[in-house]
């Protein structure tokens, strides 16, 4: 399915082809595969395993051994998963005692630019600080109220999309996806491109079935278009006023096409993969529970913030947190961890803490918010949190009132999930629009 930007931005499709083009033989290439690790282990699956939204039992039996338990060892160094949200916030907020950069344990620093990870997510200060500098100006809530009208007109688009494709449509095709990926394109400025091969490159990022093996290849087709991008943009400016053409204004002169691509990179990955997880699985839980839909047909913001609220911390797409490795030895819960040792939050497990969330496994929008940990906490807490919530709102309360009816057009029973995924999905949700 290839879908097309707003007319602003169409000026610039023909201009980016010869960039496309490359951009997607590496991404559709199947490239190579990470040849040292062939499977992760049945035994440490769990918690990225889930039935529907549900987290599979073993989490919830392993955080009554503790918030904090060993998990496993990875070539002699010890591995913890933390599952009680108070110490999952401690330990995300906690940059002194555990760093990001996690690099050098997994390689591929050798590899072409496109291909060795980062990101604001593995790195740590003064990197991370500086980066993250270049992204906080447009995020603000300034600007972000700037974006507004062009949600609107995105979620409308896909709106508008469904009813011409109903009466039954596939919501994480037609809507899910499209609304967070429409948004973040007119973010970026991006010219016209093949959505749904990066549709599925984007997943495919995140898939831990072969214990990551084609993460790093997979993420090189986008990472290599969007430096690639930065280059063009660089040499001949001519893109819309979005992040891209901004960020080489201002900070050009500082940051090269690598550095500059990678944070595009970042913005554009978690701007619409973890959205449209987070879209297509809440309207599944949504249309279980008619109270709620009702309250975002009403429209009532106070009322709508607190069904977002709850949908993030039962649903909560992003399984895991980047990991951290303690930099000193150091206690964490009832657990003492020594330099060198990995340590995993749960972040689903945190948000099914019964410490915290009384009748954790049902979906209570009445119930007293706890600040969530859905897009982590800290200082590597996502940039793009707050657009997240503004994309949640809009697109939901606009769902709710056009298909009040919406209804699920297949068994539940047929429904298929990501499997073993750091962010979770429905691969499709069959819906009825009236």
């Amino acid at each position: 399915m290839a879908t097309s930007l707003p007319s602003s931005l169409r000026g610039t499709a023909l201009r980016g082809t010869a960039l496309r083009s490359t951009a997607l033989r590496l991404a559709l290439s199947g490239a190579r595969r990470v040849p040292y690790v062939r499977r992760v282990p049945a035994r440490i699956r769990f918690p990225l395993e889930r039935h529907g939204v549900a987290p599979v039992a073993r989490l919830a039996a392993t955080r009554e051994r503790g918030e904090v338990v060993r998990f496993a060892s990875l070539l002699g160094t010890r591995v913890w998963l933390v599952t009680g949200y108070d110490v999952a916030r401690t330990v995300l907020a906690d940059s002194t005692s555990f760093a990001n950069d996690v690099r050098d344990l997994i390689g591929r620093q050798d590899r072409a630019p496109a291909e060795r990870i980062g990101g604001l997510g593995m790195t740590d200060q003064p990197d991370h600080g500086r980066l993250r500098g270049v992204l906080t100006p447009y995020f603000t809530r300034r600007r972000l109220a700037e974006l507004q009208a062009d949600i609107d007109r995105v979620v409308e688009a896909a709106l508008d999309d469904m009813e011409a494709h109903g009466p039954e449509v596939d919501l994480v095709a037609r809507f899910g996806f499209q609304v967070p990926f429409g948004v973040i394109c007119d973010l970026l400025g991006m010219p016209e491109i093949d959505r749904e091969a990066f549709r599925r490159q984007g997943a495919a990022r995140f898939d831990l079935r072969d214990a990551g093996a084609g993460i790093f290849d997979t993420a090189a087709g986008t990472r290599q278009f969007l430096i690639d991008l930065v280059a063009e943009e660089r040499r001949n400016p001519h893109l819309p006023d979005g992040l891209v053409a901004r960020m080489v204004a201002d900070h050009g002169d500082r940051l090269d096409d690598v550095e500059l691509g990678g944070l595009a990179d970042g913005v554009f990955l978690g701007g619409y993969e973890t959205s449209a997880s987070m879209l297509s699985l809440g309207t599944w839980v949504l249309l279980q529970h008619p109270e709620a839909w009702a309250t975002l047909r009403a429209g009532e913001p106070a009322a709508v913030e607190r069904v977002v609220d709850e949908l993030l911390r039962f649903v909560c797409p992003v399984q895991m947190a980047f990991p951290r490795v303690a930099r000193h030895e150091v206690v964490v819960g009832d657990q003492v961890v020594r330099a060198g040792d990995i340590v995993l939050v749960s972040l689903t497990g945190a948000g099914r803490d019964p410490a915290r969330h009384p009748a954790p496994e049902d979906f209570d929008p009445a119930r007293e918010p706890v600040a969530t940990l859905a897009f982590g906490h800290g200082l590597h807490r996502c940039v793009g949190a707050e657009l997240a919530r503004m994309e949640l709102r809009t697109a939901l309360v606009a769902l709710a009132r056009r298909f009040p009816d919406l209804a699920l057009a297949c068994d539940p029973a047929d429904l298929r999930f990501t499997e073993l995924a750091i962010v979770h999905g429905v691969e499709r949700l069959p819906v009825r629009l009236r």
